[in-house]
């Protein structure tokens, strides 16, 4: 073997080593964009490739796929401690006036089953709320979190999410939506429903069936109000105009938390939280560059992605990091760790 051929098999070698450590490292990952700890949650779906975590707030690293047939619905998972879902929400990065609502929400839920038990007039509690914010700011994340702190406070019997759009509630046909809604009100039952981009249900024309959807919504709502939460979600402006186009609607969603898009310091704290968990290293003239990549890219968040735009970012460096290694003759284990400022050049 001449010594071209040589250096053309270790080429090679090294590439097949680049490609699975930066698989395995992808997948130790997961979709968890804000800084929580990783770990499985039983209640929740794998990835399907792509807004969030638990985390991470797009339908392609969310999403529950719209049930069909006759899908079983969720199994019942023991309630998590109050205290360990608690220090989960400290631990997202940013969403400091999301987590002040949350914890609001927990203590009034907890004093209203004191008064309760204690034979003391309560009134009612609507617990369906309205998400709205740009993507990638956390909404099914929170949404998630907000199933498993409802069941481990009693209110919701499985604690599940299942997470819908226009698509998996409205069919085409006379009759099909209020089906089509029905299954995944069945399989939500228990747990969370997330209508994403919920105002999308609005009729379009007059043969629409976004309505007969948002009917059978609320029908379910108030036939199962004792086990089953509905959040609505999607961007601001469009979600105050659909919760107030309907009575039935303004009746039942009167809790709403705005999902602020993030700072360029706080992208770049996700950015080096998904460094840590790939073991991933920055150097100090990349982590600056980074920074700034951030930002400029940040500008227009809606096109971004917030969170989302940071795993692009992410994933893009990661390639250029092993275009780069497949050139060196001898890769050490710190070098396949290292993202340098020569990773960044795509951006100069």
């Amino acid at each position: 073997m001449d010594k071209k051929d040589r250096k053309d098999q270790i080429i090679l070698q090294q590439l097949e080593v680049i490609q699975t450590l930066t698989e395995h490292n992808l997948k130790r990952m997961g979709t968890d964009f804000w800084g929580a700890p990783l770990k499985t949650d039983p209640k929740s779906p794998p990835a399907s490739g792509g807004d969030s975590p638990k985390t991470p707030e797009g339908k392609t690293l969310e999403a529950a796929p719209a049930p069909e047939g006759d899908a079983k619905p969720e199994e019942a998972s023991p309630p998590e401690k109050m205290e360990d879902l608690q220090a989960e929400l400290d631990s997202y990065i940013g969403l400091e006036a999301v987590k002040k609502e949350v914890r609001n929400l927990i203590n009034l839920v907890t004093v209203y089953q004191l008064r309760e038990k204690n034979g003391l007039p309560s009134g009612g509690l609507s617990l369906h709320m309205v998400f709205s914010g740009n993507p990638g700011t956390g909404k099914t994340t929170i949404a998630r979190l907000m199933a498993r702190i409802y069941h481990s406070l009693g209110i919701l019997s499985k604690g599940q999410l299942v997470e819908v759009d226009r698509s998996g509630l409205v069919a085409g046909y006379v009759g099909q939506t209020a089906l089509k809604t029905g299954k995944a009100v069945e399989k939500a039952l228990g747990g969370v429903l997330f209508v994403d981009e919920a105002y999308a249900l609005n009729g379009r024309s007059d043969n629409d069936f976004g309505q007969e959807a948002i009917d059978t919504l609320l029908k379910a709502m108030e036939d199962h109000r004792k086990d089953l939460v509905v959040i609505v979600a999607g961007y601001d402006g469009l979600m105050d105009t659909f919760i107030h186009s309907n009575p039935g609607l303004e009746s039942r969603f009167n809790r709403f938390l705005h999902f602020e898009d993030y700072t360029p310091e706080q992208l770049l704290e996700i950015f080096k939280m998904q460094c840590k968990k790939g073991c991933y290293e920055l150097t100090d003239d990349a982590a600056q560059r980074v920074r700034e990549i951030l930002e400029d890219e940040s500008e227009n968040q809606i096109s971004f992605g917030n969170a989302r735009g940071v795993r692009n970012v992410f994933e893009k460096i990661l390639v250029a990091q092993a275009n780069r290694i497949a050139g060196m003759e001898n890769v050490t284990k710190e070098d396949l760790t290292r993202l340098t400022r020569e990773d960044l050049n795509a951006w100069d």
